[in-house]
């Protein structure tokens, strides 16, 4: 827990699996009279139909969240935990818009939410001239919408920054759902806007860069994010080849080692792998179209990275008293894999990052893969 004159968060995590005790030991954790925002992060072993309204029983106020590929605690990674935080100060406020359904993001009760969403925001500034903005968007991870989300929240919100995560469910790509309005749903996003004059900033890192080997995406299923062919062979044995192993061995630890890269807008990014399937497609994480031309990544040092972003971070925001993570389960896995887990948890635990492992990360208008990508928050005052 942090508390200044400005700022009190308050973090926590429990591993109770009753939902009632649960719910009641999180708020006993975190739960706060004057919070001007609630976020829970809840593993999939969760009853969720039960949970979402042990949650709006303890936390009257505002409250969102969503579902996990693994929550990050005040203790560092955990797995079938219920994590969250809380954020009372006199200088902060924050709003919760709820987008759903987003296959129908055209349609008018998402043009309505959007609306509601530039007219909060302009409120909020009107009241607090001094202050800035930011927002955390987290969003149904299997729902494929994620890039469209991001897009018209850009659109709609313009220069705002804007981070987040798409809800997992561990790695059984089933069911991934958003807390919003009391409940656990599919096919939705939640959009906290925060407006506050104490220091923050946002920012991501990826410990990738573009290798030599470039790679064509040759046939696709883009509207499923599905690639059937790569330079013009079946996608999971072509990409299998390209890596030096058997189409037997692909799975989550292969794909976390092994991703590609797109070129887009001078930088590239991320584009990671999901699955392979039995009839030798393969599953993106991302928007993927037929005629892309990737690269294979190379991989650096993640903890390394990972320091200095959070350090560079640091440096931008007098005394960080929270940094909400969205941290993409592959990274998590290749972590575990490497045996670096107690080193990225002191990381993790000395700037207060509390958060969950995600299907994908959102920075400003882009959805991005095996990303970090973080909000931290700073009392003020020196």
């Amino acid at each position: 827990m942090s508390a200044s004159p400005l700022l009190s968060v308050r973090t926590g995590a429990t591993s109770a699996r009753d939902v009632e005790t649960a719910a009641r030991d999180l708020a006993r954790q975190i739960a706060q009279p004057a919070a001007a925002a609630t976020i829970v992060f809840a593993s999939p072993v969760y009853d969720l139909a039960a949970l979402g309204p042990a949650l709006v029983r303890r936390f009257p106020g505002l409250l969102v969240g969503c579902t996990t590929a693994g929550e990050i605690t005040p203790r560092g990674y955990a797995t079938g935990t219920l994590a969250g935080f809380s954020v009372a100060s006199a200088a902060f406020e924050a709003h919760a818009i709820s987008l759903s359904p987003l296959a129908a993001a055209s349609r008018d009760a998402v043009e309505a939410s959007l609306t509601v969403a530039r007219r909060t925001l302009e409120e909020a500034r009107q009241r607090r001239p001094s202050a800035s903005a930011f927002g955390l968007l987290l969003v149904d991870g299997l729902s494929i919408m994620e890039e469209q989300v991001a897009a018209v929240l850009a659109t709609a919100l313009g220069d705002l920054p804007l981070v987040g995560g798409s809800a997992g469910d561990g790695l059984d790509f089933r069911n991934t759902y958003v807390l919003a309005n009391g409940t656990f749903v599919k096919d939705a996003a939640a959009l906290l806007l925060c407006v506050t004059t104490l220091p923050f900033t946002v920012f991501k890192t990826q410990h990738f860069t573009a290798g030599e080997q470039r790679v064509v995406i040759t046939r696709a299923s883009p509207a499923r994010r599905l690639v059937h062919e790569i330079n013009g062979r079946p996608a999971a044995a072509e990409y299998a080849r390209l890596v030096g192993v058997t189409p037997e061995d692909l799975g989550p630890e292969l794909f976390s080692n092994h991703p590609l890269m797109l070129r887009f807008g001078g930088e590239y990014y991320v584009r990671s792998i999901q699955r392979a399937h039995e009839d030798g497609a393969l599953t993106f994480f991302c928007a993927i179209d037929e005629g892309v031309v990737l690269r294979l990544a190379r991989g650096e040092n993640l903890v390394e990275n990972l320091a200095e972003a959070l350090a560079t971070a640091g440096r931008r925001v007098p005394r960080p008293a929270l940094t909400i993570g969205c941290d993409c389960i592959l990274r998590r896995v290749e972590i575990m894999t490497k045996d670096l887990t107690g080193a990225v948890d002191a990381l993790l635990t000395a700037y207060h990052v509390i958060g969950f492992s995600t299907y994908g990360e959102q920075f400003g208008s882009l959805h991005v893969n095996q990303t970090f990508t973080g909000i931290m928050l700073g009392e003020g005052g020196g």
